[in-house]
């Protein structure tokens, strides 16, 4: 379920390369179109065949890792508020590969591209937008010209661009997104395609014949599923059906509308312009402009509360969101006004009162991971927040430091899939230390543990908690290692 759209345009390339490779040997006359790619299959099968077959099933493997991208992103309600652009841009995508996988067929002309041209072209000549019927075109052998081919091809090649042209839109409210799979898991799926294309090669079906009406012909039915409703039902119902469906789709982010959370406020008495929150913002929301108070600093974040999805991701990468202030009000130079950082520090405290024992945990729990109702306990207290990523990491230092609880444990989204894309990705780095602000070196990682349990994962995350209970070391160990910062501490005062 991961790493969908990397695969999908790992799938594109693959069509790409492919597709420029057949197109060398195809030959786009009327009785030669057919002949050229049977060379290609049976005579040079050893290349120009597992190119064909490659463009094939990777074309069938697009569609299946679009439409489970879709419906993924439907699922976990990713496609409302801010998030509509992504999910209306991504609509035209989806038409344009169906659109692009059928013109292909038509050009093999073999008896399953005159089906798919019968049918298409009778279907558009309900609409009243040509002068001539195109159907006109398959009603004898000596009506269909070769010119005829020359644009499909012409097509085949363009809707794919244009496609392209409007995945680049769809990935603009998206930072630093991730187009490539990861090493292993491209090449496995190429080794499987190269597999599939060797021992089950993609193979043309007898010859189409404008002198005879097309038998049983054996569909694709990752892009012919709906032919056989075009063959049989009226087309003013099967037109209406499509434009009815197409309408929903765009609209369905508006229906109803997400009652999202106000987005981030920068607060500029405390902001010094970093750039953390433009760093680690997943949606571009934010923009780093210049100064507009009378402060020393260059620059200054400006939230765009279009694109804002008030996940938090932000605030926790404010230096200045430092739970240990007390003597003025803690208000970071960036925040969530219905989920600041001074009501999770707050929250934190009252969670911790109730903790007794030797063994107390405090678990940080993302709004998208495990329901933890039950969870909590005498010996369990628990903080939720927006996102993981809203947790600056002073706040483990904090919660430790102050002896509110013995172990700190982070949960949230599965690993690899955080609901705001990289929430679970920061906040590893900053415990390893290697994204600002990071975790401090005082902090004793033993007793910080994460388990990226996802919504389902409530049993698995009791057993995770336990082990950690049981490991985590014991008080005896904490105040040597409480001592041993004091007097480390003291000593560097006195060298001072």
């Amino acid at each position: 379920m991961l790493n969908l759209g990397a695969l999908g345009f790992f799938f594109y390339w693959i069509i790409t390369v492919s597709g420029i490779y057949v197109y060398i040997f195809f030959d786009t006359g009327v009785t030669n179109a057919y002949a050229s790619i049977e060379y290609m299959t049976h005579e040079q099968w050893y290349l120009a065949g597992i190119m064909r077959s490659l463009h094939r099933y990777a074309s069938d493997l697009l569609v299946i890792v679009v439409m489970i991208h879709m419906l993924r992103e439907f699922a976990r309600d990713r496609y409302r508020g801010a998030r509509w652009f992504s999910w209306v841009t991504g609509v035209p995508v989806m038409v344009m590969i169906f659109a692009a996988g059928i013109s292909g067929y038509w050009l093999v002309w073999d008896m399953l591209a005159q089906y798919v041209a019968i049918v298409s072209t009778e279907w558009f000549d309900l609409l009243p937008i040509f002068g001539e019927p195109i159907a006109r075109n398959f009603l004898s052998p000596d009506a269909l010209e070769s010119r005829f081919f020359t644009l499909m091809i012409f097509m085949h090649i363009a809707i794919p661009l244009i496609a392209l042209a409007i995945l680049w839109m769809h990935l603009q409210r998206v930072s630093k997104p991730v187009i490539n799979p990861p090493r292993g898991l491209a090449i496995s799926v190429f080794a499987l395609l190269m597999a599939l294309s060797l021992f089950y090669p993609a193979y043309s079906q007898p010859p189409a014949d404008l002198a005879k009406v097309p038998g049983n012909v054996g569909l694709d039915w990752f892009y012919l599923p709906l032919y056989p409703l075009l063959e049989t039902l009226p087309g003013s119902v099967t037109w209406g059906m499509g434009i009815c469906f197409l309408v929903i789709l765009i609209a369905i982010p508006w229906l109803p509308p997400l009652k999202q959370a106000r987005p981030a406020v920068v607060d500029l008495e405390n902001c010094n312009g970093c750039g953390r929150c433009f760093d680690d913002c997943p949606y571009d929301a934010i923009d780093m402009v210049g100064r507009s108070d009378s402060r020393v600093f260059e620059r200054e974040p400006v939230v765009d509360p279009n694109k804002c999805v008030a996940c938090g991701i932000c605030a926790g990468a404010c230096p200045t969101s430092m739970p240990f202030r007390k003597m003025s009000k803690l208000s970071p130079g960036i925040d969530l006004p219905d989920s600041t950082i001074a009501s999770l520090r707050d929250q934190t405290e009252l969670a911790a009162r109730g903790l007794v024992g030797s063994r107390r945990i405090m678990v940080f729990n993302c709004g998208h991971g495990p329901d933890l109702t039950g969870i909590s306990s005498n010996t369990v207290g628990v903080v939720s927040l927006v996102c993981i990523g809203q947790l600056p990491p002073a706040f483990i230092d904090y919660v430790l430091s102050r002896d509110l609880a013995d172990g700190v444990m982070l949960t949230g989204c599965l690993e690899n899939s955080c609901d705001s894309r990289l929430g679970i990705k920061w906040t590893i780095d900053r415990l390893a230390g290697q994204r600002d602000p990071h975790l401090r070196g005082r902090v004793e990682r033993a007793r910080v543990e994460t388990f990226w349990a996802g919504s389902t994962g409530k049993a698995q995350l009791g057993a995770a908690l336990k082990k950690f209970s049981d490991g985590l070391p014991a008080a005896a160990s904490r105040s040597n290692s409480k001592t041993e910062q004091t007097h480390t501490a003291s000593k560097g005062k006195m060298d001072a």
